[in-house]
């Protein structure tokens, strides 16, 4: 109980809300089904209909990923952590409701040289 006598007060914290719901979408779960770069592309698969049972953050994913979004702008977009998003398109992959295409399938790999450079960059920063 706090000081003011308000036992539901001593239960809330308004800072914990956001990673209580991360952990309930996720139920848990912190391993996704599947390695999902951060730079790999999601697409939402045509004619793609979340079915009940899958929270609205599959439902928010989906909508967005009809046109193709990269893991961390999923993550951006929706205001949650990269870890989170991880695991929930593992569940729509396996749904069947979205696909991933790794970095590595999307063309060339970027020289040594622009490499070398935007660390240098990174550095100066």
């Amino acid at each position: 109980m706090d000081r003011s006598g308000d036992r539901e007060e001593a239960w809330y914290d308004e800072d914990a809300g956001p990673m209580a719901r991360a952990y309930t979408v996720t139920r848990g779960r912190t391993v996704p089904a599947g390695r999902f770069d951060l730079i790999a592309l999601v697409v939402a698969r045509p004619g793609a209909v979340v079915p009940e049972g899958l929270f609205p953050e599959h439902r928010e994913i989906v909508r967005r990923c009809r046109q193709p979004l990269s893991v961390a702008e999923v993550g951006a977009v929706l205001d949650l952590p990269v870890g989170t998003v991880r695991v929930l398109l593992g569940d729509l992959v396996e749904a069947g409701l979205v696909e991933t295409r790794e970095p590595s399938s999307l063309g060339e790999r970027p020289s040594m040289e622009l490499l070398t450079a935007l660390l240098a960059g990174l550095r100066s920063l």
